[in-house]
């Protein structure tokens, strides 16, 4: 398998991965245009723009759009992150042209028509209220806005209803001018593609694009604090993040290790001494997350109202016990379940299209997978621990609480036995 770059002249990146054996190929168009690159009174613009796309170009109808994929027993979809907008479609080898120009179609020719942007207006609508009443949803919402405040990469990727009510064709159409410049854009495919004719597609479908200024994402200030909302739930919802490095420097990959191994699968240690010995919750995990220029390990759980203070103090001494005790055993573990995870998404073409456009953003190169194997096989115990000690050390976290919480101790009580 050999991974193709191209570069057009306009700034418009052209990534490709053959995949021998494979009868099927996944292609999309990555856009440096999320959520962080969102002025506030745009916030919410980049989700909602990633709805219109497929609501109609000038080519296709909105009902044109799905058939030309489903008709040939295709999948297309989209989404929209913080630092990225995807649309990307999954077909047979044979379809590749046509998801390539359907996918380019709704990227480049949207028309932003006033009756489909009320339609969807309302549908996302519904999408903010149903977050609501998904509490394990929104708490990561208030806890990313705890971790950043008033910052771009701080605010919920939906946008405030307030401000999705006011969205009109102009406020879309000026985000695209504005971000979706040719340098931001990144064409990925993987699986049974041909690099050369993807490229002389893309060559047709983008090379018409002028080179421009795509902006810059204002930079993350990690700041902490908390934010309690008091509801009557049946569980108490508790959520907790560490700022964590970017995905630009090596230390991710400790902090990765660490996470997994700290509340990442059933033998972690969160698991083990939270569920499994002394049954104070159903759900517990640890994750880290990276952006450009920061990361969070995030610690989720919920729990019963009864329990959630036992809890978070439970969570808080077994990150102090981890900087002093986490052993060999658990960081190869780890270890064996990243890299087999890493490994194992490679084995679908969709996954690898997404990796081929995430490095390519990131590096502006796609670094051989034996770099990244590499990198996760140099983490040692003693970085795993000197991590967890400096979570420990800084004393810094965002809090997010949501449910029957009055019984959670509160920002300054949590910092205060981390750092005791």
């Amino acid at each position: 398998m050999t991974v193709e770059l191209h570069r057009m002249a306009n700034g418009v990146r052209v990534v490709t991965e053959r995949m021998p054996g494979l009868q099927s190929a996944s292609l999309g168009v990555w856009v440096a245009a999320g959520g962080r690159h969102e002025r506030v009174d745009q916030n919410g613009v980049a989700h909602f723009l990633e709805h219109m796309a497929f609501k109609g170009t000038t080519k296709r109808s909105a009902l044109q759009i799905a058939e030309a994929i489903e008709n040939v027993g295709g999948y297309i979809n989209a989404y929209t992150s913080r630092e990225m907008t995807a649309y990307y479609a999954r077909v047979l080898a044979d379809d590749v042209p046509l998801a390539l120009d359907v996918i380019s179609d709704i990227v480049l020719n949207p028309i932003f028509d006033s009756r489909e942007i009320d339609v969807e207006r309302h549908v996302i609508l519904q999408e903010i209220g149903q977050s609501f009443d998904t509490p394990d949803d929104v708490i990561f919402d208030w806890l990313q806005e705890t971790a950043f405040p008033d910052q771009p990469i701080g605010r919920t990727i939906l946008g405030p209803a307030e401000r999705v009510q006011g969205f009109h064709a102009a406020d879309l159409k000026g985000f695209v001018h504005e971000r979706y410049a040719p340098g931001n854009i990144i064409l990925s495919a993987a699986g049974a593609v041909d690099h050369d004719a993807i490229v002389r597609a893309a060559e047709i479908a983008f090379g018409g694009l002028t080179e421009r200024d795509g902006g810059v994402a204002d930079p993350a200030q990690f700041r902490g604090g908390e934010r309690r909302v008091e509801k009557d739930l049946e569980q108490a919802h508790f959520a907790l993040a560490f700022e964590t490095p970017g995905y630009r420097d090596d230390a991710v990959y400790t902090a990765q290790l660490f996470s997994t191994a700290f509340g990442g699968g059933m033998s972690s240690r969160l698991f083990q001494e939270a569920r499994e010995k002394r049954g104070l919750c159903y759900s517990i995990f640890a994750q880290t997350g990276a952006y450009a220029d920061s990361g969070l390990m995030t610690v989720y759980a919920g729990t019963g109202a009864e329990d959630v203070g036992e809890l978070v103090h439970l969570i808080i001494d077994e990150l102090k016990r981890a900087a002093n005790e986490m052993s060999p055993a658990e960081l190869a573990r780890s270890r064996a379940q990243l890299k087999a995870g890493l490994l194992m998404g490679l084995e679908s073409p969709a996954s690898r299209a997404e990796r081929l456009a995430r490095l390519l953003s990131i590096w502006d190169m796609v670094p051989p997978i034996e770099d990244t194997v590499e990198k996760i096989d140099a983490v040692t115990t003693g970085d795993a621990r000197e991590f967890a000690a400096g979570l420990v050390d800084r004393a810094q976290a965002a809090l997010a609480l949501y449910g029957p919480v009055s019984a959670a101790p509160d920002h300054a009580q949590l910092t205060g036995r981390l750092a005791a």
